[in-house]
């Protein structure tokens, strides 16, 4: 029995315990009854392209090591669409999380921005979790980020613009008096559904777990209660620490709010740096082959202090399959996300990305522990889009010819564990922000989807993939 069993495995026991239970169906040997049942986890890690995964197993494993995604059944390249915000729009070569997010949640090809509606048209475009839901399968979300962004609502909301969280955030948002957009049109008031928060307290799901307490904190809209109350009066019973997590009763939806937005990230580079410009002397600027131009200095990455607050993602994981199994005997659908290899990689932060894949890798053990015990489990693991970061040359190639060579953009150079070193650069943007690039994504998956899963794939077959394996 490996550790990853054995970390399950006690957690289980924690749960039964908690809840007074003699039995709990996820650690018992199958009923013929249980057999029956089918589940897809489909784990996202946002913006994890070849070029993330490459990093981050050069780091947790070294250059001939294997992570857990290299051992998998089964791997794939997934093309992702998306469309101008018409109904007859062009292609857009670079996406972004929410239209992503729609493709695989509802297999419809969307615009950048929103969350399960269709370009131009504001169609309602009907969910995996709402399909499941109405069999009567169990349903669930998990996320690093807050449950309200992007990735973990396209799966149970609908909504034109991925801004609209909460009550505050549906009429002119703006971000230092900039005009961001406006879900008007959207308010209860209206006739809509209301924000991305109001509308995953009313949703169908059993398990939501990850951040955002911020935006469940509002009045709903017409109400007087906050969103969250609204929520616990649905049914949710409403935890915000690891220690609320682990005693929670396996017999009542979970709705878990470990941080305002965005969960804390595991690591970060050496005193909080990332990636840095290349200092460029008075004699280069005059011209690019004088003078002299001296790399960021190399850095180490450490853990967060703030990370140690929060459940990590391998728990909150364990805890929504314990709870999403528990006396189940029609099966679930579970979307897991690493959220910051994404949001780091915007802030040109390379240690926390690696953290986060990380994160993604210890949710995927216990994902695989919970298959072997349930045989009719599909798992599968891609991205949503590619993102910036680039693992260039430490020593450039160039470095023998006589002029200055350096990267443009930022270089975070790390000292990975191997004791060599590591150089990767941002330059997509010259912004506050890095952007999204437009590559193929890898997808991957355990036995179950040998047979399912074709060698190159469009991103709304993973819908597709999901409704016909649980035969909806």
């Amino acid at each position: 029995m490996n550790n990853q069993t054995i970390r399950y495995l006690l957690c289980g026991f924690a749960l039964q315990a908690s809840s007074g239970m003699a039995q709990d169906s996820t650690l018992q040997p199958e009923s013929h009854a249980v057999s029956q049942s089918r589940q897809v986890i489909l784990i996202i890690g946002d913006g994890m392209d070849e070029q993330q995964i490459t990093i981050a197993r050069n780091y947790l494993k070294g250059a001939a090591g294997q992570l857990q995604l290299d051992q998998l059944a089964l791997r794939s390249s997934m093309q992702i669409l998306t469309t101008e915000d018409q109904s007859n729009g062009k292609s857009v070569y670079v996406a972004d999380s929410a239209n992503t997010a729609t493709s695989m949640a509802t297999g419809v090809v969307t615009s950048r921005g929103r969350i399960s509606t269709s370009a131009g048209g504001n169609e309602n475009l009907t969910t995996i979790v709402e399909l499941a839901s109405a069999e009567g399968l169990r349903t669930g979300i998990v996320t690093t980020a807050s449950i309200t962004d992007a990735t973990p609502a396209a799966f149970a909301a609908h909504i034109s613009l991925r801004l609209c969280e909460s009550p505050e955030t549906m009429v002119d948002i703006n971000y230092r008096g900039i005009a961001m957009g406006d879900c008007s049109d959207e308010l209860k008031a209206n006739g809509g559904s209301g924000s991305i928060a109001e509308q995953l307290a009313d949703s169908s799901l059993d398990v939501m777990l990850g951040g955002g307490a911020k935006h469940f904190s509002p009045t709903a809209e017409g109400e007087t209660e906050s969103v969250s109350r609204i929520a616990q009066d649905n049914g949710f019973q409403v935890v915000t620490t690891a220690a609320e997590l682990a005693s929670a009763s396996p017999d009542k939806r979970l709705l878990g709010l470990f941080a305002p937005g965005t969960l804390p990230v595991r690591w970060q580079g050496e005193n909080g740096r990332g990636a840095e410009e290349p200092k460029r002397s008075w004699l280069n600027h005059v011209h690019p082959y004088l003078g002299s131009v001296t790399q960021p200095e190399p850095m180490t990455c450490e853990p967060n202090p703030a990370f140690a607050d929060v459940p990590d993602l391998q728990q909150m994981t364990e805890a929504a399959l314990n709870h999403l199994s528990h006396n189940n005997t029609t099966g679930f659908f579970l979307m897991i996300e690493s959220a910051s290899i994404d949001k780091q990689s915007h802030e040109r932060k390379p240690c926390g990305s690696i953290g986060e894949v990380q994160q993604l890798e210890e949710a995927l053990a216990s994902a695989l522990v919970f298959a072997e015990n349930h045989p009719r489990t599909l798992i599968l693991v891609t991205a949503d889009h590619s993102q910036a970061a680039q693992l260039i040359p430490y020593v450039s190639l160039f470095d023998a010819i006589p002029i200055p060579t350096y990267t443009p953009g930022k270089v975070a150079r790390i000292i990975t564990p191997e004791g060599s070193q590591m150089a990767i650069n941002y330059a997509t943007s010259n912004f506050m922000m890095e952007e999204h690039t437009g590559a193929a994504v890898p997808l991957f998956s355990n036995s179950e989807g040998l047979g399912l899963v074709e060698p190159f794939v469009q991103q709304p077959q993973i819908f597709e993939i999901v409704r016909d394996y649980l035969k909806l």
